[in-house]
């Protein structure tokens, strides 16, 4: 059966992989609803966009007349929920646009999927699902062992995490409260193709090809969990299928690394693949900054239970991942410097000196 499929936030950079996938793999129809902010790509989507079963709608997800009239036109099986503002920098600088659209928007989207879902007739109420995309950071900072799992502690550090984990707890009430069929997935730091160039992996290669400094916060000894974005696509359309309703899934790549060992890979590939005399080792370029408030000292996923119940795995090793993550940037200036040349020149984020709005 052909169904149609919500995706918010599907310019966005895990969303466009959602798309992608979804345009590519699947039958269904793909209904991306984004508000096109600053993170917003829609030439992420090109290989999606000519599909006759894509369609974009630019819609604000706290608007909240605009996301019933969206529901009550295309009527979805499936809402896959990635809109969100996620970047912790500017989560300090500026924690309003998150409180904004990470809580009040996520509420704005439940109680439309609630009262469509409620209208439904019983066999379409079966079938329907909201999927809640989280992250790991809600959780807090983990010491030198232990992982986060499902039943882990909340302990949010950032504007950003602090936003996310109240939406989660919005997306779990309406389900034990109301009965809206819900999953929630908190997932690890993603990377590949398409990364709006503010994180850490896109920075390191566009700083490297300009032989500018690479800025790596205090020594570089915050331990991250790599998931290469195809993978993590793949496990959310898995879970919004196979996954148990009022259930939580954690997703991770299984890859830890201190961030000066990411920053030292992405050095020695890029003199691999894009060598410059004149620019001399990468490495020379590492430059050690003041760090980020409130900087979360580790992240490291249990994926236990999704392997159990759903047999997903990663696909990619960090190696094979990054790899084919610094080739499609090398082979797509026009795409990201598009982005540096009009919405985002590289300037450091989230010194906390700013004025919180």
């Amino acid at each position: 059966m052909t169904e149609t499929i919500f995706v918010t936030g599907g310019a966005g950079f895990i969303g466009s992989a959602v798309v992608r996938q979804l345009i590519e793999t699947t039958p269904h129809n793909v209904v991306n609803v984004d508000k096109l902010t600053y993170a917003a790509n829609l030439s992420s989507l090109v290989p999606a966009s000519d599909s006759d079963r894509y369609t974009l709608e630019q819609v604000d997800i706290c608007d909240a007349p605009a996301v019933n009239a969206l529901f009550a036109k295309y009527k979805p099986t499936k809402v896959m929920h990635l809109a969100a503002e996620s970047h912790v920098d500017r989560s300090i600088d500026g924690p309003a646009e998150f409180i904004q659209t990470n809580i009040n928007g996520t509420f704005v989207l439940l109680e439309a999927a609630l009262s469509y879902w409620r209208g439904l007739d019983d066999g379409a109420k079966e079938a329907f699902r909201f999927l809640h995309v989280s992250t790991d950071e809600v959780y807090g900072s983990l010491g030198a062992e232990g992982y986060f799992h499902e039943e882990h502690q909340y302990q949010p550090n950032s504007p950003y995490s602090a936003s996310k984990a109240a939406s989660d707890h919005l997306v779990r009430a309406w389900h034990e409260t109301f009965g809206l069929p819900t999953v929630i997935t908190n997932c690890t730091n993603n990377y590949g193709p398409y990364q709006f160039p503010e994180k850490l992996i896109p920075v390191v290669i566009l700083k490297i090809l300009n032989g500018e400094q690479i800025p790596v916060y205090g020594k570089g000894e915050n331990i991250r969990d790599w998931l290469y974005v195809e993978d993590h696509a793949r496990a959310l359309w898995q879970v919004i299928n196979e996954g148990r309703l009022g259930e939580t899934y954690c997703i991770g790549g299984q890859c830890e690394m201190q961030n000066i060992d990411v920053v030292r890979s992405l050095c020695e590939l890029m003199d691999e693949l894009a060598p410059d005399p004149a620019r001399g080792k990468a490495t020379d370029l590492i430059s050690f900054v003041t760090d980020r408030p409130g900087h979360d000292q580790r992240y490291a996923m249990d994926i236990g239970k999704i392997n159990r119940e759903l047999g997903w795995s990663p696909v990619e090793t960090f190696e094979t991942g990054l790899r084919q993550t610094v080739a499609w940037y090398l082979e797509n200036k026009d795409w990201w410097q598009a982005i540096l040349d009009s919405r985002y020149a590289g300037e450091r984020l989230g010194t906390g000196e700013k004025k919180a709005g």
